[in-house]
């Protein structure tokens, strides 16, 4: 791109009084240990964050800090939706193709995933199986709070349509296997879509006033 300087690297930073968060993302060659990077006191969401970085490969670094609680759900909640603003700067700042699409297996497990960014906040979530209210030490809702909060933070629209599967940690492999392709995607350039958005309103601009 003639005079145009990609910005691979993001930083945001969030604080409220519950929490303090930094997370930076950096598109491009994993790190031989971008796994120690991705830092929640959940394990299990930890894991399922690595599946979105090696399939996006997207190094992803998260930071943070309690006032007190380390409630699961303010975990979830704050780092999806710090990790969505990343993104979403990303996306902002480079122009990228914008929206991706794809299907994560693993064993009997099987989902589908599609994101589009348009300025556009929503996490759709369906399922032909019922699975677990709790998966390797967490509750399963909280990870559809760290999905819905990584959309509202990147302002996209998340689709999720869980198809099969019997273990409940498979389950959520294959979702988040499959947020990770698609989110590849959608981070990826084609040079015949160079100069387009994702849906064909183009940016969204507001101009704001008051008196």
């Amino acid at each position: 791109r003639e005079d145009f300087t990609m910005k691979n690297r993001i930083t945001v930073k969030r604080k409220t009084t519950e929490t303090s968060i930094e997370v930076v993302i950096e598109k491009g060659e994993l790190k031989p240990d971008y796994r120690k990077y991705i830092k929640t006191p959940l394990p299990f969401l930890n894991h399922m964050i690595e599946h979105i970085a090696w399939r996006a490969s997207l190094n992803i670094s998260i930071d943070m800090d309690f006032d007190e609680f380390e409630l699961c759900h303010l975990v979830c909640e704050d780092v999806g939706m710090t990790l969505g603003k990343a993104v979403g700067e990303y996306i902002n700042i480079n122009s990228p193709s914008g929206y991706g699409f794809a299907t994560g297996l693993i064993d009997e497990a099987c989902a589908d995933a599609a994101i589009s960014f348009e300025d556009r906040a929503q996490l759709t979530f369906q399922k032909s199986i019922n699975y677990c209210e709790n998966v390797e030490g967490m509750p399963s809702e909280e990870l559809i709070t760290f999905l819905e909060g990584f959309a509202q933070g990147a302002r996209c629209t998340l689709f999720i349509d869980l198809k099969s599967g019997q273990n409940g940690h498979h389950i959520w492999e294959a979702v988040f296997r499959g947020v990770g392709i698609a989110l590849g995607q959608a981070l990826s350039f084609d040079s015949s879509r160079e100069g387009l958005t994702s849906g064909v309103a183009g940016k969204v601009e507001y101009e704001v006033s008051a008196e």
